[in-house]
């Protein structure tokens, strides 16, 4: 992982490159079809379920009434698809005994 904290593209090639021996130019490119690959599903409307990891779902929220925290004036926030991430069990886990 970087030293930022974030785990990057660059972090997950750098990994496969270690673990499976692929090059690092190879599994840049694994890493960027996969990525490719999901966001292609989701373009499409479909959910991304990776097991043991988590499943990544598309909502549709419907059109509804807010309010500007400034003025107080309410107004209309148009529908929309959102995309949210939904972790396993197993990761839920994982990340709550670190």
């Amino acid at each position: 992982m970087s030293v930022t904290g974030t785990l990057t593209r660059a972090d997950l090639a750098e990994s496969v490159n270690r673990h499976i021996g692929l090059s690092r130019a190879e599994a840049a490119t694994l890493i960027e079809s996969i990525l490719e690959h999901m966001s292609s599903a989701l373009e499409r409307g479909e959910n991304v379920k990776i097991s043991s990891f988590g499943t990544f779902v598309l909502r549709d929220k419907t059109q509804r009434m807010g309010r500007n925290p400034k003025t107080g004036v309410e107004v209309p926030i148009e529908p929309r698809r959102v995309l949210t991430f939904r972790a396993s069990q197993t990761m839920r886990d994982r990340v709550a005994h670190m």
